[in-house]
């Protein structure tokens, strides 16, 4: 099917979500797909390889498992939410969705490329999303011919836990278009906040800075990791302090973001540090290689490594 942008006729479908595709099933896009299936929406889960699919999947039956054991979702709500998901190796399976989110790597071209894919092959009326943390929304519309239907749609991670999106419109997204889209966070369970389409958002924009700093603290001694970390997590009463929060989300991933928003914005705060591009070179990635600013080789009790 040729996409075309909709027409006064069709835009009145937009304000229906009834049907959700999610373009990736990675650690955000199976997070993704899971809080859609539990909210009661089918929904169809896509990538490009039967075991990239499979593991996604096998990650939501592991979060949903403990959902379970917490009390927070009965068996026959996990088997509901399981029972509305279909996995897909085709992006024409995406053709009747009525919303469909992008979650594949950070990577500008590889996002056009499949969103100008997307865009031949879904319905015209469609809402299109993608979920980048840096890039520009803007940047990504020149791909596709429904400019109206087109916006962010940034979660976080762990997407099942984290009641945060941040909803971001581009100077061209339909102002019916963006209402959809706040209401189908709230039908998540989310809280969704409107942000300009400026790189990092709000969230991003205000916390990359804060890590990137942690990390010139530890090359400048002003303490050490644990102590670091320490002292946000007791002083400022964070959940967990900065270089743990940056094994978790990703040395790597922080990196390239932070190399996103120093190109945008040409100021200090957001270049990488030193040590952050050495680490990254290194594979120190974090808890997914097993080190990072800490040892990650007893995952319940994490070493601080030697850094500097």
């Amino acid at each position: 099917m040729a996409s075309e942008t909709a027409t006064p006729e069709t835009a009145g479908r937009w304000m229906e979500i009834r049907t959700v595709g999610v373009a990736g099933c990675g650690l955000m896009g199976s997070g993704i797909a899971q809080v859609c299936g539990m909210s009661g929406f089918p929904t169809v889960v896509f990538d490009v390889s039967r075991e990239a699919l499979e593991k996604g999947l096998a990650g939501i039956e592991k979060s949903l498992g403990k959902l379970v054991e917490k009390g927070k979702l009965s068996e026959e709500e996990k088997a509901r939410a399981k029972s509305r998901l279909r996995p897909a190796l085709e992006l024409t399976e995406f053709t009747d969705c009525d919303l469909v989110i992008e979650a594949i790597v950070e990577n500008l071209e590889r996002k056009k490329s499949l969103f100008a894919e997307l865009d031949r092959t879904v319905k015209s009326e469609a809402i299109f999303a993608t979920n980048t943390s840096s890039l520009s929304v803007t940047e990504l519309v020149a791909a596709v011919r429904r400019a109206p239907q087109f916006l962010g749609l940034h979660f976080f991670n762990p997407v099942p836990l984290m009641k945060l999106v941040e909803v971001v419109p581009t100077v061209l997204t339909d102002s019916r278009v963006v209402q959809v889209a706040l209401a189908f966070g709230r039908r998540l369970r989310k809280v969704p906040i409107l942000a300009r389409d400026r790189a990092g958002f709000i969230v991003n924009r205000l916390l990359v800075p804060y890590l990137l700093d942690a990390v010139r603290a530890l090359e400048e001694g002003v303490g050490n990791i644990e102590d670091i970390d320490q002292g946000m997590r007791l002083g400022c009463n964070h959940p967990m302090g900065p270089l743990t929060l940056l094994d978790f989300v990703g040395n790597d991933t922080t990196y390239y973001i932070a190399e996103i928003l120093f190109n945008e914005y040409r100021e200090k705060r957001f270049a990488p540090p030193p040590l952050l591009k050495r680490m990254v070179l290194a594979g120190l990635h974090g808890r997914k290689s097993g080190k990072g600013f800490y040892d990650y080789a007893d995952p319940q009790n994490p070493k601080p490594n030697s850094l500097v």
